[in-house]
């Protein structure tokens, strides 16, 4: 540890928000490690089970993804489930919108991600300018003075390890970031998936057959109406 502490105090001043800049690339690694891997556990399980619901129930379709609500996928379906009665196109829109600010929940981390990815080439590339800088002070480049050895030795370590540092810390976010946005690739073909499968459960299972009992009843209805008239007319 005593040898990383060294090796980043050589790298100047610009270390320490390379170091701030590494600390929270870090952080956003991990939070989004611990979010995937819950995602992937459960996510197609869950998805299952509900859909399997929709086939008998509607309101326990709706139970079971109200009690899974921590599961993007489970908030994903229950936009739609919710709904009393709902249009097709209703049900659709609902999933749609609820499927955008899920993406935008996975999401959360990557302009951090981005951010690290522009901004720690550019720390180290400052790094580099402001170690060139002392190497020529010590060179005693434009001046009378003699060559300060330690000082230009210093100033090269400097260059080198801002450089370095800034390299790779802009590659281990360009890493995480299109690991993470892989996901969210998959997350949106899933969700795609999932809803088409909900959509059509609702259609064929439960809206066109209550249209067809409604329109039905309407016909009955207008038939009593018409038996009525004809009863009370002169014979």
């Amino acid at each position: 540890m005593s040898t990383l502490f060294e090796m980043a105090a050589k790298g100047g001043i610009v270390m320490i928000p390379m170091a701030v800049l590494s600390v929270a690339t870090v952080a956003a690694m991990l939070d989004r490690l611990v979010f995937w891997i819950t995602l992937y556990r459960t996510e197609d399980q869950t998805a299952h089970r509900i859909l399997e619901a929709a086939r008998y129930s509607i309101p326990d379709a709706n139970q079971l993804a109200k009690e899974a609500g921590s599961q993007p996928i489970a908030r994903f379906m229950h936009a739609s489930l919710k709904m009393i009665n709902p249009t097709p196109e209703s049900f659709r829109l609902a999933m749609e919108t609820a499927s955008e600010h899920e993406f935008e929940q996975m999401s959360k981390g990557d302009k951090l991600l981005e951010t690290s990815v522009a901004l720690a080439p550019l720390l180290g590339l400052l790094g580099t300018v402001t170690g060139m800088m002392e190497t020529f002070s010590g060179l005693g480049v434009g001046g009378s003075g003699g060559v300060d050895t330690a000082k230009a030795a210093s100033g090269i370590g400097e260059a080198l390890m801002s450089t370095a540092a800034g390299m790779v810390v802009a590659i281990i976010a360009m890493v995480v970031l299109r690991v993470c946005v892989s996901f969210e690739g998959q997350q949106l073909s899933y969700f795609a998936k999932v809803g088409g499968e909900l959509e059509l459960i609702y259609r064929e299972l439960w809206y066109e057959p209550r249209m067809v009992e409604q329109a039905k009843a309407k016909a009955a209805l207008e038939r009593s109406y018409a038996e009525e008239e004809v009863t009370v007319l002169p014979g």
